[in-house]
């Protein structure tokens, strides 16, 4: 069984990377002037932020593999799974690398919100492709972090620190939303293989075989991890994934209704609800009337 290297602190993986601890909780390092990663397969108990500007390089993040294209930024969030490829080195030769530890972030405006920057929680192949300007605005954010490393650490050095990761974290954001807004006809396709795939799964006997399908079982089936697919769904529709699935639920409950020699039980069972009052609920909250009353109006 290959052994899983775990990073617990900042030391440690400075040490990994031959560059000086200058503060406990965070580092940020020109990957140039590093060694390179060994090749192994790495948990991360930190949070890491990785600017690739060359165009070479290979990650395994979980299962799958990713080549690096020219300006491009991934994400770790502690308990993630990188493995590093023998003869390759993920960041290098030109780039830089944040690392901050979860306790930096406590207390602060970014540790509250922390839960808002969902693109830590991508799948590798998901990764934030930069343009030069977008490129230059990034390597400053690590500047003024780095600056702030290169002073003796007082009782402001937290919350400067933590408010400059906070800063690049928000660019990230407005450049995830031009992203997706580039890879509109893409997102398209990702849609219409989800409205494919959700009228498949009411079209078959899978809801009374596996129940009402998740978020996390449609981002599966389309390869995204469940954080870009929900946050592609928002951006495209303006309705969360979960409820796009609610409102296909409804659609089809509808038709359902009125075949009259069902009983509303039964047509919740059919839809996979484990309780037909959970059905109810819902198609009242989305209809404005019970599944009866809707039968009885028609």
């Amino acid at each position: 069984m290959e052994e899983i290297v775990k990073i617990s602190s900042i030391a440690q993986y400075n040490t990994l990377r031959g560059v000086p601890t200058k503060h406990p909780l965070v580092t940020v390092i020109d990957l140039s002037k590093a060694q390179p990663m060994p090749a192994k397969t790495f948990n991360f108990g930190l949070y890491a932020v990785g600017l690739k500007e060359g165009n070479h390089g290979q990650l395994r993040y979980g299962r799958r593999h990713y080549d690096y294209q020219e300006g491009s930024l991934i994400f770790v969030a502690p308990g993630q799974v990188v493995g590093v490829e023998a003869g390759v080195e993920p960041f290098a030769p030109k780039g830089g690398v944040l690392l901050f530890h979860p306790d930096l972030i406590n207390g602060t405006p970014l540790g509250k919100h922390m839960q808002d920057y969902s693109f830590f929680s991508y799948d590798v192949h998901e990764a934030l492709h930069l343009s030069d300007k977008e490129q230059r605005i990034v390597q400053d954010c690590f500047s003024k972090i780095g600056y702030e490393l290169d002073q003796t650490i007082d009782r402001h050095s937290k919350g400067l620190i933590a408010a400059n990761i906070e800063l690049l974290l928000k660019y990230c954001i407005r450049f995830y939303d031009r992203q997706f807004i580039t890879r509109d006809q893409a997102n398209k396709g990702i849609l219409e293989r989800f409205e494919s795939v959700l009228t498949g799964y009411f079209s078959s006997d899978k809801p009374q075989n596996e129940g009402l399908p998740s978020v996390a079982y449609f981002a599966e089936v389309l390869h995204l991890s469940p954080n870009y697919f929900g946050d592609l769904v928002k951006k495209e529709t303006g309705r969360s994934a979960q409820e796009y699935i609610q409102s296909k639920v409804i659609d089809v409950a509808k038709a359902r209704v009125f075949d009259r020699s069902k009983s509303v039980s039964e047509i919740a069972y059919e839809l996979g609800f484990k309780y037909p009052q959970h059905f109810t609920r819902l198609f009242k909250q989305k209809a404005g009337v019970t599944p009866n009353e809707y039968r009885s109006l028609n």
